[in-house]
C-alpha cells in the first residue's frame, strides 16, 4: 500500500494534493438527493461506477465534506472507512484487481455548507430561498462524494427532490419531472465527461424562458429567472444566440446538447460557469447589457475548460486565457472596440502592476488573479498576430474537435500552435507564458481580408 501511495503522488494536484485519487478513476456517477430548503437538510445515495487504475486498490479515497455517512458498500460489501477532515478513506474488503472495474455506494446526510478555502466558502451556498452550487475548484465535496480532481472526468445522472414550490436546474438534459404529493424529482442526465467540480445545480423559484429558435439541429438554450427580472434579462441575454452562434464559427460545434443560464436573487460576486449552465447574480441584470463580456465568458468556457479541460490547476490559464479572449472577439465581431485595442488596454493595465505571475504555473495563491485572466487573453492575441486569422482560427477549431471531452496542459497547446505556426513559437510562449516580465503589446493586427475568419463588418449590430 505505501509503495502504491508513493507512485500516486506524483499524480496529486501540486495545488491541491488532498483533493482527488489518481489511483482510479471514476467513469460515471448516479446521484438520488433530496433536500429541503427551509432546514437545509440534504440526503443523498451516491453510486460510483469507477476503473482501478495500474495497481491493485487495496486502499482508495474519496472527498466529502463534514456529513454522516450512513451506509458504504464496494462492490456490495461493507468496507472498513474513516471519514476526517474531507477525506473518506475506504479499505474494502477484498482490494481491487489492478484495471478493474467496481462501484462504491454512499448514502450520506447533514446540512450542506460550503467549504472553507484560500477565497472564502465554495461549493454549496444556502441562499435565502433556494440554494445554489459555486464549486470552483475544490467546492464539489460539499454536497457530494467525488474524486474531486480536474482530469477525473465522468458522466452523470442526478435526481433531486425537492418541495413543488422550487425548479431544480442542472447541467445536462432534463429527463423527467415527477410531482408526488408536495415534492416533486427532478432528473437530469449530463452524458459528456465532466469534472467534479464542474456539476452544477440550482434550486429556486425560476420562470424558465426560451432563449432563440435553436431551429433544426440547433442548441436549445434556456433562462431560468426570477418573475421580477424577467424584463431586464430579455434585455441582457438578448444577444445570447448570436454569440453562440459566432463561437461556433470560430471554435466548431458546441461542445454539449443544451445550453442553461440561471439568474438568483441574489448578488454573486462573479458569475460561476459549470458544464452546459452557468449562474449568475441579480447584480448581472441591469436591463443595459452592463455585463454582457461576462455573458459571452461563460458561454466561452463551455469549450474552453468544460469541452477542453486542464489536467490539474497548475494549466488554468487555458480556461480563463481562452474565455477572456472570447469576450474580445465577441466584442470586436458585435459592434464593439476591435480587440487590438482591447489587448492594448489590458496590456497598459499589467504594465502598472508586480511582474511576478508565470502562467505555465502561478501557484495557488494567484491561480485566480485578474492579471492572469489578461495575461492569457493577451497570449491569444500574439499567438493571432503571429499566426494570421486564417490559421489562427484553424487552430482553435483544431484544439476545441482534437480534446473534445479531455484533459490538456500548457505544453500540449504549446505543441498544438506550432503545427499551424509558420514560424517557430517557442520564444513567444517562452516570454508570455513561462517567464514573469510582460513582454511588448502584439502588434497590431493586419486588417482582415474578404475571406478571413473576422469580416470588416460586424454581422451583430448593436441593440
Amino acid at each position: 500500500m505505501v509503495r502504491q501511495q508513493q507512485a500516486a503522488g506524483a499524480d496529486l494536484d501540486p495545488y491541491f494534493p488532498a483533493n482527488g485519487d489518481p489511483r482510479y478513476r471514476v467513469h460515471r456517477y448516479e446521484l438520488a438527493l433530496d433536500y429541503r430548503p427551509g432546514p437545509n437538510r440534504l440526503s443523498g445515495t451516491a453510486r460510483l461506477n469507477a476503473i482501478a487504475g495500474r495497481s491493485p486498490l487495496a486502499e482508495f479515497q474519496l472527498n466529502l465534506a463534514d456529513f454522516r455517512v450512513g451506509r458504504l458498500r464496494v462492490d456490495g460489501r461493507t468496507p472498513h472507512y474513516t471519514h476526517r477532515g474531507g477525506r473518506l478513506r475506504i479499505r474494502p474488503a477484498k482490494p481491487v484487481r489492478a484495471g478493474a472495474a467496481f462501484t462504491v455506494e454512499v448514502h450520506w446526510s447533514g446540512n450542506p455548507k460550503p467549504v472553507r478555502s484560500p477565497w472564502g466558502g465554495l461549493g454549496w451556498e444556502e441562499l435565502e430561498d433556494g440554494a445554489l452550487v459555486a464549486s470552483q475548484p475544490v467546492g464539489a465535496p460539499s454536497w457530494y462524494p467525488c474524486n474531486d480532481r480536474p482530469a477525473d472526468k465522468a458522466s452523470y445522472q442526478i435526481a433531486v427532490t425537492t418541495p413543488s414550490a422550487y425548479s431544480v436546474v442542472a447541467g445536462g438534459r432534463l429527463l423527467t419531472r415527477t410531482p408526488k404529493a408536495s415534492t416533486t424529482t427532478w432528473v437530469y442526465e449530463q452524458s459528456a465527461p465532466t469534472s467534479s467540480y464542474l456539476v452544477g445545480l440550482s434550486i429556486g423559484k425560476y420562470q424558465t424562458v426560451l432563449l432563440g429558435d435553436p431551429g433544426l439541429g440547433g442548441v436549445p438554450q434556456t433562462g431560468h429567472v426570477p418573475v421580477r427580472l424577467l424584463t431586464e434579462f430579455s434585455r441582457d441575454f438578448a444577444r445570447q444566440p448570436a454569440m453562440m452562434a459566432l463561437f461556433e464559427e470560430l471554435f466548431g460545434p458546441y461542445p454539449f446538447g443544451e445550453y442553461a443560464v440561471v439568474v438568483t436573487e441574489e448578488e454573486l460576486d462573479v458569475p460561476v460557469e459549470a458544464q452546459g449552465l452557468s449562474l449568475f447574480g441579480a447584480n448581472h441584470v441591469d436591463g443595459a447589457r452592463g455585463s454582457e463580456r461576462l455573458v459571452a465568458h461563460e458561454l466561452a468556457h463551455q469549450w474552453f475548460g468544460n469541452s477542453v479541460s486542464i489536467a490539474d490547476w497548475r494549466h488554468i490559464w487555458l480556461n480563463e486565457g481562452f474565455a477572456k479572449y472570447a469576450e474580445w472577439l465577441w466584442s470586436e465581431r458585435s459592434g464593439g472596440r476591435p480587440a487590438q485595442v482591447l489587448a492594448g488596454l489590458a496590456h497598459r493595465g499589467l504594465a502598472g502592476q508586480p511582474q511576478d505571475l508565470r502562467l505555465s504555473d502561478p501557484g495557488r495563491k494567484l491561480m485566480f488573479d485578474d492579471r492572469l485572466y489578461q495575461r492569457g487573453g493577451l497570449v491569444l492575441h500574439a499567438v493571432r498576430c503571429a499566426l494570421g486569422d486564417e490559421a489562427f482560427f484553424r487552430m482553435l477549431r483544431g484544439w476545441a474537435a482534437v480534446h473534445r471531452g479531455g484533459v490538456v496542459t500548457t505544453a500540449a497547446f504549446v505543441a498544438h500552435v506550432a503545427r499551424y505556426a509558420a514560424e517557430p513559437v517557442d520564444e513567444l510562449f517562452a516570454s508570455w507564458v513561462h517567464e514573469t516580465a510582460l513582454p511588448p503589446v502584439p502588434v497590431a493586427l493586419p486588417l482582415p481580408s474578404a475571406g478571413g475568419a473576422i469580416p470588416a463588418r460586424p454581422p451583430y449590430p448593436p441593440m
